[in-house]
C-alpha cells in the first residue's frame, strides 16, 4: 500500500505538475477506426461510416470491420496479451451534448440505469452475474460517459463460450432492454447526487470556468456529462425513456472485441446477439454546437482555494472537421515537432536553478467538434504569476520568431521515431485492453485505426525531407486565432486583477526576444565501473523459470525470461534500509530523499543534459525510498539493456543531488497541500497516514516548515550515506538473453567495490502499531465544500512477513466486504457513489496491518454510514457467507491474479527478494492454491478475529466551515 506521504513527496517534487499533456507523441499517430465490410443490400446505415471510407490513410489489416442489418458496427480483432482473455467496448454515439435543456444529466444517468434491470436480467443481478464470471464491479466492468460518446466495457478472464455468450447477451440487454424503472430510478438518484459530490471538486469548477471562457453561447460550455442536480433529482421516467430510444440504438452503436479468439466464430456470435435488436423510436436529433465567435483579449480570473497557481493562454478557431488523411496527419506531425521543442525548451527552464515558474508547457487540442485551440499553459508559486506570464509569453514568441533549430528538430524526429519503432517492436504482444481502447478511441475520433509499422512508415514519408522552416510554419497558427483567452486560476485574489493580467501581457509581447543559444555537445560519461565481474554462483529455479545468480562483491540478480511482452525489460534494484532507518519519533530531512534523487540527475549530467545524450534509447528510471531500502527501477528494451543498467547504477554511485529540484518542492509544497486537503479524501491522505501507523512519524506528512527548512547539503550527505552500503539485489524479467543480463550487471552493478553490509536500524524501527480503538469517530477537517464528506472505518489485523496465507484470505474478506458495501451503501441506501474497502498488511513491521472501509458521503449521512458498516462486520461475524457470494467474490480475485502472472511487472516483483529471503518463492509458488482453498468458515473466522467492534477505528473528514 503506497504511503500518502509518499504521494504527496511525489508531487511536490513536480512529478504531478505539468500543466498538460503537451508532451505526447503526436496524436496524428492514435490508433483509429478501419476497414468497413461490404455494404448488404437493405442495410440500416450507421450514423457514420468508418473513417478510411473518406480517407487515403491505410488501415490496420488486422481487424475485421462489420455492419449489422440493422445499421450497428463492429470492430474485431485477434491478440493474445493476455492468453485466453478478451476485452469488450461497446460504444453509443451520445453523450451529454445530446441532451435537451430539461435532459441535463441524464445521458450519464442513463448509463448507470443501464446497470439496474432490464426486461431479462432483474436488478441487481447483472452484476452478480458478471461476477459468478470473474468480473469484478470497477475493474472489469465499467461504462463512462462524456460528452459525444457513452461507453461500456467488459473484461472477460476468458473466451470461453459460457462468458462470451453471457457477456453478450448482458450488453444486448443494457443496449435495447433496460427497463427503467421509476423506483429504480428514484433508487439511483442518490447514487447520482453522491458522484456529484465527490465531483464537485476545486478543479471541476476550474474546467467549468475554462469552458464558459472557451465557448460562451456554444453547447459545450453548458452540458457538464455530471448535468444538473435539479434534473437529476425530479426528471420522470419518461425523460429516460426518451432519450434511451432516441440515442441507444443499432446505428449509434459500434461494438469493439479484441483477445484471444478465433474471429469468425466471434463475429457469429456478435451476430447473433445483436441481430434482434431494433430501435423503438426516431433517431434522435444530432444538435447544434453553435459557432466559435469573434473574440477580443480577454481574461478571467477563478480564485479557488486548493488549486494551483497557474495561468492558460488560449487562442481558439473553428474546428477542423476535415475527415482523417495523410496530409491532415503530416500537418498533425509538424506542429507536434515544434511544440515539442517548445516544451523541451520550457521544461529546462523549469529544472533550472531560481526556475521562473513550476511548470509550463505549449499544446494544440480539439474540443468535441466545438472548438479548436492552442495553448500555452504555466503553473507557478503564488503571488509570482508576472515573471511566469512573461518568460512563457516570450518564449512562445522566441520560437515563432526564430523558429526551431536543425539539432533541435532532429532530436525531436529521433525520440518520435524511437517511440514508433518501438511500438513496432512490441506490436504482437500489446494488451488486449489498450488495444481496445485504442479502438474506441479511434472510433469516437473518426480517424483511421493504423497498425504501428503503417505509422513508422508514415512518419518516416513525413519526416524524410522536413526542414525546420516547414515545421516553423506549421507552429506559428498555434498562437493565433480568436484572443487570446486567459484563464488565471488561483488559490488568493490577484493584485489588480483581470486588468492588470491583460496589461501584463500585452506589456510582454512588447519586449524584444533574441534568437536561442546553441547546446554544446555532450557524451555519456558512465560507460566504466571497473573490470567486469564473473558470477560466483548460478542456481536455476526451473519451476519459476528464474536464474538466481550471484557476484563476489554481494551483488544479486534474479532473472526472468518471458515472452508476455516483445521487446520490453523491467528492472529493479534494491539497497540500503529505506525509511527504517528514520527516526520513528520526530521528521527526518532524509525523507526527502525521493524529491533530489530523481529530478537531480547525476553528477556529470543534469536530467536535462542526460535526456539529451540519451536520445534515442529507450531508458527509463526512477528512484524511491521504500520502507525497508531504497528502489531503483528501470524499464528498457533488449538494444538498450546495457546502457540502462549504466544509468541506474550512475544513480546508485553518483546521484546529482543538486539544489534546484529541492528548491522548486519547497515552492510548490505549500500549494500542494492546500490542493489535497482541499477535498475530504485527500485531506486523509494528508493527516490519516501517521494516525494509522500510530503516530509513526516515518508516515507523516510534514507540515510547510518541516518542508521548507530542509537544507541542500545536509540532505546531500545523509543520502549518499544511506546509499554507501549494503548488498545490491537486482531483479529483471522479460524479454531477455540470460547471459546477456548477467553480462549486463556484471559490467555494471557487479563491477562495484564491495559495499558491505546494510547499515543496523535504529532501534524500535520495526515496530508500527496500529492505533487505539475510537468510542466517538476522530474528527479530521479538510477545506472543501461542506456537503462533502468521508467516514472511514478500520480494525487492526496482521503482517504478510514469511507467510503471506493470511494476507490473501484478508483480501478475499475485503472482496466480501466489497460486495456488501455496494449492494447495501450504494445500491439500497444510497449514502455513497463509491464506498470502498481493502486490506493492508505489512512485509516490514510484524503484526501490523488493517482493514479499512472509505466512503464519501453527506456529512448529515456519517451516523447512517457507520452505522452500516457495523452492521455489515457484525453479520460477517455472526453468519457464514453463502457459496454464491463466496465465488463472486473470489473468482474476479483468481482472474485478476492469473492475468497478472501473464505480466511481467508481477513477476518483477514476486522474485525482487528471491535471494535475500528464499521463502518467499514458496509464497509465490502457492498464491493461487491459497486463495482456491478459502473457505466461508475461514472468512467467518477472520471476521470474528479482525472485524472486532471492540478495535475499530473510525474517522470523519468534514469542511472546516462545518468544524467552526
Amino acid at each position: 500500500m503506497r504511503s500518502a506521504r509518499r504521494l504527496l513527496l511525489l508531487a511536490a517534487s513536480g512529478l504531478a505538475l505539468s500543466v498538460g499533456a503537451f508532451n505526447a507523441p503526436a496524436l496524428a499517430f492514435a490508433p483509429a477506426a478501419v476497414q468497413a465490410g461490404a455494404q448488404v443490400g437493405g442495410q440500416v446505415p450507421p450514423s457514420d461510416p468508418w473513417a478510411q471510407t473518406a480517407s487515403d490513410v491505410p488501415a490496420d489489416p488486422a481487424v475485421r470491420y462489420g455492419l449489422l442489418p440493422n445499421g450497428m458496427r463492429y470492430a474485431l480483432m485477434h491478440n493474445a496479451t493476455p492468453p485466453g482473455q478478451a476485452s469488450f467496448r461497446l460504444r453509443i454515439d451520445a453523450g451529454s451534448l445530446m441532451e435537451r435543456d430539461d435532459q441535463k444529466g441524464l445521458a450519464h444517468f442513463m448509463e448507470h440505469m443501464a446497470f439496474n434491470g432490464t426486461k431479462d436480467i432483474p436488478e441487481n443481478e447483472m452484476l452478480r452475474i458478471l461476477e459468478r464470471l470473474g468480473l469484478a464491479f470497477g475493474a472489469d466492468t465499467n461504462a463512462f460517459t462524456s460528452f459525444d460518446q457513452t461507453a461500456y466495457m467488459l473484461e472477460l478472464p476468458n473466451t470461453q463460450d459460457e462468458t462470451v455468450d453471457t457477456s453478450l447477451r448482458v450488453m444486448r440487454q443494457m443496449m435495447g432492454d433496460a427497463l427503467m424503472a421509476s423506483d429504480s430510478i428514484d433508487a439511483e438518484r442518490g447514487v447520482i447526487e453522491g458522484e456529484e459530490r465527490s465531483r464537485n471538486s476545486p478543479q471541476m469548477r476550474v474546467l467549468k470556468t475554462q469552458l464558459a471562457l472557451l465557448a460562451p453561447g456554444q453547447r459545450l460550455s453548458q452540458r457538464l456529462p455530471i448535468g444538473d442536480l435539479e434534473v437529476i433529482r425530479t426528471a420522470p421516467r419518461e425523460r429516460f425513456v426518451d432519450f434511451y430510444e432516441a440515442y441507444y440504438r443499432p446505428s449509434r452503436a459500434t461494438f469493439i472485441a479484441v483477445g484471444d479468439f478465433d474471429l469468425d466464430a466471434m463475429e457469429a456470435k456478435i451476430r447473433g446477439a445483436f441481430a434482434d435488436w431494433t430501435p423503438k423510436a426516431a433517431d434522435g436529433p444530432e444538435p447544434d454546437l453553435g459557432q466559435v465567435q469573434p473574440r477580443r483579449p480577454q481574461t478571467s480570473i477563478i480564485v479557488e482555494p486548493g488549486v494551483q497557481s497557474s495561468i492558460q493562454i488560449n487562442w481558439i478557431k473553428a474546428p477542423d472537421l476535415d475527415p482523417d488523411s495523410f496530409n491532415e496527419r503530416a500537418e498533425d506531425i509538424r506542429r507536434s515537432l515544434g511544440l515539442a521543442v517548445l516544451n523541451r525548451r520550457l521544461g529546462e527552464m523549469a529544472r533550472a536553478d531560481n526556475p521562473p515558474f513550476l511548470g509550463a508547457g505549449a499544446g494544440y487540442q480539439s474540443l468535441f467538434d466545438s472548438l479548436d485551440a492552442g495553448v500555452l499553459s504555466v503553473s507557478f508559486t503564488p503571488g509570482q504569476w508576472k515573471r511566469a506570464l512573461e518568460t512563457v509569453e516570450q518564449e512562445a514568441r522566441r520560437l515563432t520568431q526564430y523558429g526551431v533549430t536543425a539539432p533541435e528538430l532532429q532530436r525531436e524526429i529521433t525520440e518520435y521515431r524511437t517511440s514508433l519503432q518501438n511500438a513496432v517492436a512490441t506490436a504482437a504482444t500489446r494488451s488486449t485492453p489498450a488495444l481496445a481502447g485504442a479502438l474506441l478511441n479511434a472510433v469516437n475520433s473518426d480517424t483511421v485505426f493504423t497498425a504501428p509499422q503503417q505509422s513508422l512508415d508514415q512518419f518516416e514519408r513525413i519526416v524524410a525531407d522536413l526542414t525546420p522552416e516547414q515545421v516553423d510554419a506549421a507552429v506559428r497558427p498555434v498562437f493565433e486565432g480568436q484572443g487570446p483567452l486567459v484563464l488565471f486560476t488561483s488559490p488568493v485574489p490577484v493584485e489588480g486583477g483581470e486588468a492588470a493580467v491583460t496589461a501584463a501581457l500585452e506589456a510582454s509581447r512588447q519586449v524584444p526576444v533574441a534568437a536561442p543559444a546553441d547546446q554544446a555537445a555532450l557524451e555519456w560519461p558512465y560507460a566504466d565501473f571497473g573490470a567486469a565481474a564473473a558470477p560466483s554462483s548460478r542456481t536455476e529455479v526451473s519451476d519459476l523459470g528464474a536464474v538466481l545468480v550471484r557476484f563476489p562483491n554481494g551483488t544479486l540478480l534474479n532473472i526472468k525470461k518471458t515472452d508476455f511482452r516483445d521487446d520490453q525489460i523491467l528492472i529493479r534494484a534494491k539497497t540500503g534500509i529505506g525509511s527504517l532507518g528514520l527516526p520513528t519519533d520526530r521528521f527526518s530531512p532524509l525523507s526527502l530523499a525521493d524529491t533530489v534523487l530523481n529530478a537531480g540527475g547525476l553528477g556529470k549530467l543534469t536530467v536535462d543534459e542526460a535526456d539529451r545524450v540519451l536520445a534515442g534509447h529507450v531508458i527509463n528510471t526512477s528512484v524511491s525510498q521504500g520502507e525497508d531500502g531504497y528502489v531503483f527501477s528501470g524499464s528498457t528494451r533488449p538494444e538498450d539493456l546495457a546502457l540502462e543498467l549504466q544509468v541506474l547504477t550512475a544513480f546508485l554511485t553518483d546521484p546529482g543531488l543538486r539544489p534546484a529540484p529541492l528548491q522548486r518542492a519547497q515552492a510548490a509544497y505549500p500549494q500542494t497541500l492546500e490542493q489535497l486537503t482541499a477535498t475530504p479524501g485527500g485531506a486523509f491522505a494528508v493527516k490519516g497516514g501517521a494516525i494509522l501507523a500510530g503516530d509513526d512519524r516515518r508516515a507523516a506528512t510534514p507540515t510547510v516548515e518541516e518542508f521548507q527548512s530542509v537544507q541542500i547539503e545536509p540532505l546531500r550527505e545523509q543520502i549518499k550515506a544511506a546509499l554507501a552500503s549494503g548488498p545490491v539485489e537486482i531483479t529483471v524479467v522479460g524479454d531477455v538473453d540470460v547471459d546477456a543480463v548477467i553480462a549486463a550487471v556484471g559490467s555494471t552493478f557487479g563491477a562495484l567495490p564491495p559495499r558491505g553490509a546494510a547499515p543496523t536500524p535504529p532501534a524500535g524501527s520495526a515496530e508500527r502499531r496500529f492505533p487505539a480503538p475510537t468510542a466517538t469517530p476522530v474528527r479530521l477537517t479538510h477545506t472543501g465544500q461542506a456537503e462533502q464528506a468521508l467516514g472511514v472505518v478500520a480494525w487492526p489485523t496482521t503482517d504478510q512477513i514469511g507467510d503471506r496465507t493470511t494476507s490473501r484470505q484478508l483480501s478475499l474478506l475485503s472482496a466480501v466486504l466489497q460486495l456488501r458495501l455496494n449492494e447495501d451503501i450504494r445500491e439500497k441506501q444510497g449514502l455513497a457513489y463509491s464506498p470502498n474497502a481493502g486490506s493492508s498488511t505489512s512485509d516490514v513491521f510484524p503484526g501490523y496491518g488493517y482493514m479499512v472501509v472509505a466512503a464519501e458521503t453527506a456529512p448529515e449521512s456519517l451516523p447512517k454510514l457507520f452505522t452500516a458498516v457495523d452492521a455489515i462486520a457484525a453479520d460477517l461475524r455472526d453468519n457464514p457467507i453463502g457459496e454464491d457470494e463466496l465465488n463472486r467474490a473470489r473468482r474476479p480475485a483468481l482472474e485478476r491474479l492469473r492475468r497478472s502472472m501473464a505480466d511481467n511487472g508481477y513477476w518483477l516483483t514476486q522474485l525482487s527478494e528471491a535471494q535475500s529471503d528464499p521463502a518467499s518463492l514458496d509464497q509465490t509458488r502457492n498464491n493461487i492454491a491459497v486463495l482456491e482453498a478459502v473457505t466461508a468458515a475461514d472468512l467467518q473466522r477472520l471476521a470474528q478475529q479482525y472485524l472486532k467492534p471492540d478495535t475499530a477505528w473510525r474517522a470523519e473528514v468534514v469542511s472546516d466551515k462545518l468544524a467552526q
